[in-house]
């Protein structure tokens, strides 16, 4: 296990910690059922991954989040405060981004890690960010600013 597995897998359960809920809050707050479509994908995929990183943790014996971060709460916090349209948009914005952003790490762990769970888990985790990124861009409301934003975060 490196550090860079451990951190793999700590990123793996917080994204399902504030995901999930925003997902459950699409079903309710949206508008449009492309986005509550998204919503289940997402909710769906999370709940696979946050188990298989749940058993993988305790497997490897390494803690793992029970919280989300901050700033994800910050995000659950908004979406929670905006119905319609302006839910649609800002769900999109975030979680598109979110996962264009977690896509490289994904990557990285997968081509380089020795561990075969977290080598599984890698390969989980790129299958359902790649649907969920389908499925938001599906929306037809991933803007260029979005993708700009996860342009700018990728390492030159």
């Amino acid at each position: 296990m490196t550090e860079f597995d451990k951190t793999f897998l700590t990123k793996v359960r917080q994204a399902g910690l504030w995901e999930m809920p925003a997902a459950r809050l699409a079903q309710t707050h949206a508008s449009s059922e492309a986005i509550k479509r998204a919503g289940m994908h997402v909710l769906d995929g999370h709940s696979k991954l946050d188990q298989l990183v749940r058993e993988d943790s305790a497997a490897l014996n390494v803690p793992i989040p029970d919280q989300p971060t901050a700033e994800q709460q910050g995000w659950i916090d908004q979406l929670e405060n905006v119905r319609g349209r302006a839910f649609d948009q800002l769900f999109v914005d975030l979680l598109r981004a979110s996962h264009g952003k977690v896509f490289i790490t994904i990557g990285e762990v997968r081509a380089a890690t020795k561990n075969a769970l977290i080598r599984r888990l890698a390969t989980q985790a790129n299958d359902t960010v790649q649907d969920h990124m389908d499925v938001l861009e599906d929306t037809g409301l991933v803007t260029d600013a979005t993708l700009d934003n996860v342009a700018a975060s990728i390492p030159k």
